[in-house]
């Protein structure tokens, strides 16, 4: 099985594609669900956040205040850090335990949203491909005040805290352009997709994988062996 990144800019539209690549029956392991999971109340990221940052940035019923936390991070690289520090290890976890389920289950790839691909650079070498989701600036910022409810200035602000579209096209395998209509996206990612399930990267891995246990299961065997044998001859 081979993982294929996608990624993009803030607002441009990955949601929309990974529910496309979910339609065409493809796993898609997404960070931000991960995010999500590991500070529901109780877990161990929650409570470092309330020891770190205290109760002004949690709900009445227990549950983190993502957008009182953002706003309290944002200008500040320090707390930014301390926060990255504290999830960021019980993110990849969750991602990791995901796609180990998938890779048992028998699926070819998966794919992993990974909205700071690019920002973080800590998933670059478990990557086959990267697909970067992008739109016209304009549609980006008003689908993220439409989405988010923030001003204006606030939106740009988000935005410009992320690494520029421009350069992450760069760097990307394939680019989706999210900025027409549904159906155009829907025809781009589908091409994509195709092009993926025709790729045999995943048994060159499957074989790899198969080797490596035959080898761990053999030097299991040997010792075993090796040690009875010697247990008898005393």
């Amino acid at each position: 099985m081979f993982i294929v990144g996608l990624t993009g800019g803030i607002a441009t539209g990955k949601s929309t594609v990974c529910k496309i690549f979910r339609e065409h029956g493809i796993p898609v392991v997404d960070a931000d669900v991960a995010a999500r999971r590991v500070v529901e109340p109780g877990k161990p990221a929650w409570c470092k956040i309330r020891k770190e940052f205290g109760d002004q940035v949690f709900q009445n019923d227990g549950y983190l205040d993502r957008n009182k936390l953002g706003d309290l991070i944002f200008d500040d690289i320090e707390k930014r850090r301390t926060l990255n520090s504290i999830t960021h290890p019980e993110i990849y976890k969750e991602l990791w335990w995901e796609t180990l389920k998938y890779l048992y289950e028998g699926y070819p790839f998966i794919v992993m949203d990974l909205p700071l691909l690019f920002e973080s650079g800590k998933m670059f070498n478990y990557l086959y491909k990267i697909i970067v989701v992008t739109c016209e600036e304009e549609q980006q910022l008003e689908r993220l005040m439409t989405r988010s409810g923030f001003e204006e200035s606030k939106c740009r602000q988000r935005i410009a805290s992320q690494m520029p579209l421009d350069k992450k096209i760069e760097q990307a395998n394939f680019v989706i352009d999210n900025s027409g209509t549904p159906e155009e996206t829907r025809n781009q990612t589908i091409k994509i997709i195709n092009l993926l399930k025709s790729y045999k990267q995943h048994w060159r891995i499957r074989f790899t994988i198969g080797v490596c246990c035959a080898v761990l299961v053999g030097g299991i065997y040997w010792l075993t062996t090796r040690f009875f044998m010697t247990d008898r001859s005393q």
